[in-house]
């Protein structure tokens, strides 16, 4: 692969680490003190405690992505390393997932209250689009683990 579209997705993964970084900084803290005026502190605090919560695997992820792009630019693409990034990929996604699941109830508290159905799937699509990243990393890391068994077979056999 060339190395332009590696350095495009590197960018962007550090791109997309910067906004959710900002988001963390200054639109959670507005969001909560705007909330808390308007909703019951106990149902707003566990919604922005798991929002932090899941920035933690959320960069965890995004680390391990950019070291699979070092991989592929340093041509180490099958290897157990990226294997091994990829079941972390997939560890953190499925842990955004099952964060996100579990503050549903508090949402339901926050869109009953105010009668805004929207806010419960905002956090369904969050726990859905990162479950879905979860198959899609299990998936890639079965067709990567068969094609590096493959390659040492072949290589045994030559």
């Amino acid at each position: 692969m060339e190395r332009g579209t590696t350095l495009f997705l590197k960018v962007t993964v550090v791109l997309i680490g910067l906004a959710v970084l900002a988001l963390a900084i200054w639109g959670v803290p507005l969001f909560t003190k705007e909330a808390v005026a308007y909703f019951p502190a106990n149902w707003v605090y566990p919604v922005v405690i798991v929002v932090y919560i899941s920035a933690v695997p959320f960069y965890a992820a995004l680390y391990q992505a950019l070291k699979l792009l070092g991989h592929i630019d340093n041509n180490r693409a099958f290897s157990d390393l990226s294997v091994k990034a990829l079941r972390v990929i997939k560890f953190c996604a499925v842990v955004i997932s099952i964060l996100y699941a579990a503050s549903l109830p508090y949402l339901y508290l926050l869109a009953e209250y105010d009668d805004a159905p929207g806010l419960i799937a905002i956090g369904l699509v969050i726990a859905f689009a990162s479950l879905v990243i979860a198959v899609f990393a299990a998936v890639l890391q079965k067709l990567l683990q068969q094609a590096i068994d493959i390659k040492s077979e072949n290589d045994l056999t030559v």
